[in-house]
């Protein structure tokens, strides 16, 4: 770029005295940088649109230099660590490879709860510690790190173990994987707020969402041409390994952020929060309704692994029905998410109660079509079909409770709603994970049915909840 003239009209922030000005003419760059970096500058203007001058809004000053290298950073780390997420998928992958190694349906059970609840309690517990950390990208770095090493952990029980003793050392290393993602989790959105400027960080998920989505639905296109045969313990070893090693990789991008030291001072503790304000659940009607409601509408997500056993069974001798599951669950969030914020903008009330009566409908329908043996309905494509729609009407349960929770709360009790609803149901998901038994029982289909049956009595009481969206 040297000896090149800037385009007109470019803007050039702080040029300071004459002979900055005339060393900007020289390299016109945005901001003055003792170390620029044409490249990154050049892409983050063609993904965000910049042209004349780098948008700085609401991070530190001395962040808008180093913006362009920490946006691509954290697109970077992000990304593969939704990769990973998903190579790791506790409502997908774990589940079939459970089925594959012979674990009891009760250690399915709780593969969701613990990676739900995994997630939650670190950040009700150390949220209030990583604030008191000026530079806070480190803590990211650790939970990747731990992430990468527990799906080590998966892999080798995978290759070494079946039956309990491999649901017991998978959902050990799950438990850790979840509690590193929680670690994770307390720190991003910080980081995330101090680097990249508060006009760019929706262009900067959507890429990032957009790019795993595609990659994602590529791995399942290559699983849904794959042999099972003696392979079948072997990739699944080597999706988790890949996964591992992504989480490595991302800790590495993450490390090139150019953080500048936040704010230490105040935020509490989240869990003491809640503890203190527990008794909202007596004395707020409106809002143990709803955490009641939250409670029922886990009927949806608990179902989720046991349809990817009923999908195992029939799945034959390839990855086909594994294959064309991955691609059902990537395309769901992309066709219906935008539909979902329309609606729930209109009446996040309607918006639970169609996604609990569908998800309740389908579940019946699903356990009649395994029991009766409806060929036309238990195959590879028929069941991808209803996983599409299961995890459509999932994100349409998940959008709508968040949505209804805000709209409900004030800027006086929201934090503490947030707080005491997810450690409620953090650990009712916990107990939720014994539902695991009736499959041990009578089988997956008669798990579907039941949540199924708790789905649709979720959509009757969440019916007669007030409308809480503003009629404007």
């Amino acid at each position: 770029m040297l000896g090149k003239n800037p385009r007109p009209g470019h803007k050039i922030e702080k040029p300071g005295d004459l002979g900055q000005a005339q060393d900007s003419t020289l390299n016109p760059v945005v901001m003055p940088d003792s170390n620029p970096k044409p490249l990154f500058d050049n892409l983050y203007n063609l993904v965000t649109g910049d042209e004349d001058a780098r948008v700085c809004k609401d991070i530190p000053e001395a962040a808008c230099n180093d913006q362009p290298g920490n946006f691509f950073a954290y697109l970077l780390a992000n990304l593969l660590g939704k990769i990973a997420d998903e190579l790791a998928s506790a409502k997908l992958i774990i589940p079939w490879l459970f089925g594959a190694l012979g674990v009891p349906a009760i250690f399915t059970g709780f593969l969701v709860p613990i990676r739900e609840s995994g997630v939650l309690i670190p950040q009700l517990m150390v949220a209030a510690v990583v604030r008191k950390l000026a530079i806070r990208k480190w803590v990211w770095i650790a939970g990747s790190v731990l992430s990468a090493f527990s799906l080590f952990g998966m892999a080798w029980a995978a290759l070494q173990f079946d039956g309990a003793a491999a649901g017991s050392v998978i959902l050990l290393m799950l438990v850790i994987f979840s509690l590193s993602r929680g670690i994770c989790s307390v720190s991003a959105k910080d980081v995330l707020g101090k680097t990249v400027s508060k006009s760019r960080r929706g262009i900067l998920s959507g890429w990032s969402a957009s790019l795993s989505g595609i990659t994602v639905l590529l791995i399942g296109l290559w699983l849904s041409t794959v042999g099972m045969n003696t392979s079948e313990l072997s990739i699944f070893a080597s999706l988790l390994m890949v996964g591992g090693v992504l989480w490595l990789i991302a800790s590495l991008f993450f490390a090139q952020i150019q953080e500048q030291p936040g704010a230490t001072e105040g935020g509490g503790n989240a869990l003491t929060v809640a503890l203190q304000q527990i008794k909202l659940l007596q004395t707020d009607p409106p809002f143990r309704r709803f955490v009641i409601a939250r409670s029922l509408l886990l009927s949806v997500a608990l179902a989720m692994p046991f349809y990817v056993l009923i999908a195992q069974a029939g799945a034959g001798s390839d990855f086909l029905g594994l294959g064309i599951l991955i691609i059902a669950n990537g395309l769901a969030a992309g066709l219906s998410s935008p539909v979902w914020g329309y609606m729930s903008d209109r009446s996040s009330r309607q918006v639970m109660v169609i996604a609990a009566s569908g998800a309740g409908f389908l579940g019946l329908f699903t356990a009649a079509a395994v029991l009766a043996e409806w060929s036309w309905v238990i195959n590879e494509y028929g069941l991808a079909l209803i996983f599409l729609l299961l995890n459509i009407l999932h994100g349409g349960a998940r959008l709508g409770r968040k949505t209804y929770l805000v709209d409900m709360a004030s800027g006086d009790n929201r934090a503490a709603y947030v707080a005491v609803s997810n450690t409620a149901i953090g650990l009712l998901m916990l107990v939720g994970g014994l539902i695991g038994l009736i499959g041990d029982w009578l089988g997956p289909a008669y798990i579907v049915l039941s949540l199924g049956l708790s789905s649709l009595l979720a959509a009757f009481y969440i019916h007669g909840l007030p409308e809480v969206a503003d009629d404007s």
